[in-house]
């Protein structure tokens, strides 16, 4: 793919390397012995982009402490952009789809900006054995190398950095056979780039402790662990009325959602006190995460087998660890000045 029209990364240092799905390392927080590898599409490109340029993806994770839940799911948790600014000096706006995206995504890149883009899984290669050719399904990706002369395209998603060509290009960019219609409408797209570069002997940690304070005053006021266990019944009930590939939507937006937004803000507690002052608190992260993910084996097999299931003991269990967390988690931050 040596003709690709590549964004090459900004980071630190004068030579910055150009990225190679056959050399790409995934960041730490994708490694495949965390409760939750991928969390979503989201924030899994953003921390694989940030890394690539040479920062520390840890410091955006404190806006975790504000999800929700919704009614019929947890916050889908996203770094605000504002925060991507203030940190990394990364600037995130809407691209307006007015052509042909393939015309957007030369000019973007040509700026050497990022194109992030909602696109359909169903022709990503990378989710092989998932939903590519089997299933189709929004996502996220961030295109940084594209040459639509050969039809290629580099492109971020999820844990990792992938290629794709041929026809998996022209559906990406909507343009299989089956996709051709007058009326389609465009994807919502996003360009970034990074405007500053992090002056020398800042201290991001700073920075981050700030944003965690500014999301924990506006953390949910109830515990929402709890009122996702009174909604449980309700939720439970659609899901037995549903065919059985359902489940993996409902799971995907309740317990992962959850699960892995704590066991990020685990992470961001340990990176923003190494020294241990936040142990006990990411230890708590952690119990929800893990709690999650064994809660959601046992719907998973309750489903399977269409028996009904009450997960109030545990849900009863991830509220008190919810509690115990928030309440420590000013005081040690106070503590820890």
């Amino acid at each position: 793919m040596a003709g690709l029209l590549q964004f090459a990364p900004r980071s630190n240092s004068e030579e910055a390397p150009r990225v190679s799905p056959a050399s790409y390392v995934s960041h730490a927080l994708h490694r495949p012995e965390r409760d939750w590898p991928q969390t979503n599409c989201y924030v899994d490109l953003w921390i694989e982009v940030i890394a690539t340029h040479g920062f520390a993806p840890e410091a955006m994770l404190g806006f975790t402490v504000r999800q929700d839940f919704e009614g019929d799911q947890f916050t889908f948790f996203k770094p605000p952009h504002a925060d991507l600014e203030f940190l990394y000096g990364l600037r995130v706006d809407e691209l307006a789809l007015y052509d042909n995206p393939e015309n957007h995504i030369e000019t973007q890149l040509h700026r050497g900006r990022i194109v992030v883009i909602e696109v359909d899984s169903f022709y990503l290669p990378d989710t092989r054995g998932i939903s590519y050719r089997s299933e189709h399904s929004k996502t996220t990706i961030g295109i940084v190398g594209f040459d639509v002369t050969q039809s290629q395209m580099l492109y971020f998603h999820n844990d990792g950095l992938f290629a794709l060509e041929n026809d998996d290009f022209l559906g990406v960019l909507g343009h299989a056979a089956e996709q051709k219609r007058d009326d389609a409408l465009f994807p919502y797209a996003e360009f970034a780039r990074f405007e500053v570069i992090r002056e020398s002997g800042v201290d991001v940690r700073n920075k981050a402790e700030q944003l965690l304070r500014a999301h924990l005053a506006r953390r949910p006021q109830r515990n929402p662990v709890s009122a996702f266990s009174a909604a449980f019944p309700q939720l439970w009930q659609n899901l037995e009325q549903r065919p059985p590939a359902f489940f993996n939507v409902f799971v995907f937006n309740t317990l992962r959602q959850f699960g892995a937004n704590f066991e990020l803000l685990g992470s961001h507690l340990d990176w923003l006190r190494p020294d241990g002052a936040f142990a006990r608190e990411s230890d708590e992260c952690r119990a929800l995460s893990s709690a999650a993910k064994a809660l959601q084996f046992n719907v998973a097999r309750a489903a399977t087998r269409r028996r009904a299931i009450d997960p109030t003991q545990a849900l009863n269990e991830m509220a008190a660890a919810y509690d115990r967390l928030f309440a420590g988690l000013l005081p040690t931050l106070d503590g820890a000045r």
